[in-house]
């Protein structure tokens, strides 16, 4: 499991990388390999902390854990959006940037409207 963002990465250079727009790869591959480090330096694959997380990565992180925690798994049920929201309060500041997590509470309605458009297109 710890080897996904590691392995994301490196394919994503090799096959993006070939588009001719180095500026979308980097960003993807960045994405990708990077958005399991958490701001107090306890994620993977680097261990990186703070601001040495690229910024694209840190808002994948909180849009990456807000989908696994609010979407239905094979191995359990969905959590309740409140408690979901919860997760990403408390995860202000050790899991996650803080100003990042701030402004996705912050737009809380709109990230429910559009959880909900989605449930309602599967």
């Amino acid at each position: 499991m710890k080897k996904h963002a590691e392995n994301g990465g490196k394919i994503i250079r090799e096959t993006f990388g070939k588009l001719g727009n180095d500026e979308y790869t980097e960003m993807a591959y960045e994405v990708a390999r990077y958005h399991h480090e958490k701001w107090n330096g306890r994620g993977y694959p680097e261990g990186l902390s703070g601001e040495k997380i690229p910024l694209c990565a840190r808002i994948m992180a909180v849009a990456d854990v807000f989908d696994a925690v609010s979407e239905k798994r094979c191995y359990r049920d969905a959590m309740p959006l409140e408690q979901c929201f919860d997760i990403i309060r408390k995860g202000a500041g050790e899991d996650f940037d803080p100003l990042i997590a701030n402004v996705f509470l912050e737009i809380k309605d709109a990230v429910e409207e559009v959880h909900r458009s989605f449930a309602q297109n599967k």
